[in-house]
This record gives structure tokens, sequence and C-alpha cells, in this order.
């Protein structure tokens, strides 16, 4: 199935797509026109992955670890899809990160990896905005630079793993004012999905709703104010935000 959650006049609703449209729990119809996205999940925590692709450490020149290196992204930082990303006031270079998103369906702790994927409730398309002139050494660690507010767009939607197909060869793109920016693979991961479930729950206890930022590809550059960012997940859809400048 694929989840949605959303806002009509004000009024919190789930639901489900049915060809293109969202039917809440009543049964009642909506077009993507007349309601407000939110996120697809509604965590406790959001963990993001550093160099989880080996093409993306090459492009910044560092190496892969061989253990998954996290940080935590702050929930003031998800939004939904059509939601504006705002470029902060004191940031100079804030780019885009396309990456798939797990969501976890129920209490995960010291998960086998042969079992982590019976922990997963659904995947879903997140944007891992990073404001990179904030990671200049190891005084300032990643979660200045990906915790301001809005930089963890997600959604639209919340895919089961019955219809999200095989997930460690999914095909990864994004796109900035319709130009193809960046592409990708996830059979490229270096920790795939059951390692990641596996090596976080051995040191907290992941509950539902909670989400975990696989990492993105390279191709990274640059957004600005006025930028439309798209980031297409084959099987998952496609999320939308635009790029406005802090007021």
């Amino acid at each position: 199935m694929r989840f949605a959650r959303f806002l009509h006049h004000g009024t919190y609703l789930e639901g489900t797509e049915v060809n293109g449209r969202l039917e809440d729990s009543t049964g009642k119809m909506y077009s993507a026109e007349e309601i407000t996205w939110l996120s697809p999940s509604k965590p406790s925590k959001i963990v993001g992955l550093v160099l989880n692709y080996l093409d993306h450490a090459n492009e910044l020149g560092l190496n892969v670890s061989e253990d998954p290196v996290l940080f935590l992204k702050p929930l003031s930082s998800l939004i939904g899809n059509n939601e504006e990303i705002v470029y902060p006031k004191n940031a100079k270079y804030v780019h885009y990160e396309g990456e798939l998103c797990v969501v976890i369906g129920k209490p995960a702790r010291r998960v086998r990896i042969n079992d982590a994927l019976d922990y997963v409730k659904g995947y879903t398309i997140a944007n891992d905005v990073t404001a990179r002139d904030f990671i200049t050494n190891i005084f300032r660690p990643p979660v200045k630079a990906k915790g301001f507010d809005t930089f963890c767009p997600a959604g639209p939607l919340l895919v089961t793993p019955d219809e999200a197909g095989d997930i460690s060869n999914l095909k990864i793109r994004t796109l900035i004012n319709g130009e193809v920016r960046q592409e990708g693979i996830t059979a490229d991961l270096v920790h795939n999905v059951p390692k990641l479930i596996e090596y976080i729950s051995e040191f907290m206890t992941l509950m539902p709703e909670d989400m975990i930022l696989t990492g993105t590809p390279k191709g990274i550059s640059p957004i600005h104010p006025g930028d439309r960012v798209e980031v297409e997940i084959e099987n998952l859809g496609k999320l939308v935000n635009t790029v406005v400048a802090e007021k």
C-alpha cells in the first residue's frame, strides 16, 4: 500500500493513494491539489548516514568507514512534499542530497541482520539538505550543517515493502529546475538497509515511525532561493520542494 498524511482545510487526515488520489478512513477522496502534504511518518528520531555511497565519498575526496557513520537530524527539520526549504541567512553553500528513507514499523533493539527487514514499515523519499559551509572540522559536526529548520523534506508517500520492490536495486535521481543533477542506484550502498538496522539498533532502540536516511550518491551541488528540487526514486514516486530565502 501507499500511505499519506495530509491536511484538508486544517483537518489532519491519514489515507492511502488510489489511482493518483487520496482516500481517507471514511472513504472520502481528495486530489493532490486540495490537500497539504505532511511527512508520511511521525518519527521520534531521524537517523542519517555519512558517506554511504563510494562514488559520493570519492567526489568529496574522502574515505568510507568500515562501520556506518551516523548523525541525527532534529524533528524541526522535517517537512512534507511541496513545502518550502528555507535557505538560512547565515549559510553560504546549501546543497541537496536525494536519499532512500527507511521507516521503522515496530520497536527494534539488537536486531539480527537476517531479521532486519521484518522491522520495516515502509520506504519513502528524503532530501538530506545540508549547509556544507558548516562542515569544516571535527568541532563543527554534521548535525549543525544538517539540522536547520526545513532541512529534511520527506514524502510524499510511505510505500509498503510489498509495493516498493527490491529496495537493494532502486534508481535515484535529483533534478534542479528540471535538470538532472544526481543519479544513482541503491545497489551501490556501502552499508545496506539490513546492515543499518542491525548496527543502529545495537545502541539505540528504533521506535515505530523512526526514519533512517540511507545516504546520497554522487552528484551534489548547490541550491539557491527560487530553485525547484525534485527527488525521484523508482517505485516510490517524486518528492518536490522549492527553495526560499529566510525572511
